[in-house]
């Protein structure tokens, strides 16, 4: 079975479940946050102390996902890999650990696990119509 082209781990950090929902904060504004302001817009979402969430910022840095910059005498933090980057790696990192790198079983398994649309299918149809015709 195929493996999934271009399988290099190291082409973006792994990111944790915790760091994930840091960085998607700052994915979203789409402009350098500080640390409180993330804290603030996690708050609804994690019951996480402002502590916590320095903590996975500064994970973020050590792992070049995250930068920190001084801005205005603040530090603010923008992300340094794009969230598709970051979504590549740990689709990556998924099928090699859980399907040994074969694609095919793994599309397979999400398709038999999930209900599909008459629309989602369709959608499906033609992305592996534009692949076959690279």
């Amino acid at each position: 079975m195929p493996a999934l082209p271009n399988a290099s781990p190291n082409i973006s950090p792994n990111i944790s479940t915790a760091e994930w929902e840091v960085i998607k904060v700052i994915w979203d504004a789409g402009q350098p946050l500080t640390a409180g302001q993330i804290v603030a817009a996690l708050q609804g979402q994690q019951q996480w102390r402002p502590r916590t969430v320095k903590t996975l910022l500064a994970r973020l840095v050590k792992k070049k996902a995250v930068k920190s910059l001084i801005q205005d005498k603040r530090y603010v933090y923008r992300a340094a890999i794009s969230r598709q980057q970051a979504a590549r790696q740990e689709a990556r990192s998924f099928l090699s650990r859980v399907f040994d790198g074969a694609l095919v079983p793994a599309v397979a398994t999400f398709l038999k696990e999930t209900d599909l649309s008459p629309n989602e299918i369709e959608q499906l149809k033609q992305i592996l119509e534009q692949e076959g015709q690279r």
